[in-house]
């Protein structure tokens, strides 16, 4: 299986849960197109981000600026407002 498989080619961002635990952790497969943005938003828990391909910037509202391709990632702060921008046509997953 490929994670692009989850996702449309017309949607600009998408998500798709891949794994959903027993004790509440999840994993879902994101999508991010060039020149497409995740739009601001929260999550209430600890999150990391892991790059599998392309290439995206992650920011926060304090003021963190990460680039990540391929095979980063970057841990995601609770009830902190973050974004991501895709630079290039990009496939993600978010674990929670």
């Amino acid at each position: 299986m490929q994670l692009r498989d989850k996702h449309t080619a017309d949607k600009p961002v998408s998500a798709s849960l891949l794994f959903k635990g027993e004790e509440g952790t999840s994993a879902t497969a994101l999508q991010i197109l060039k020149g497409q943005q995740l739009k601001e938003h929260l999550t209430r828990v600890p999150a990391m981000l892991v790059c599998i391909s392309g290439k995206v910037i992650f920011e926060n509202e304090n003021g963190l600026k990460e680039s990540l391709s391929s095979g980063d990632y970057i841990h995601i702060e609770p009830m902190v407002k973050h974004w991501v921008d895709g630079l290039e046509d990009s496939q993600l997953i978010v674990i929670k």
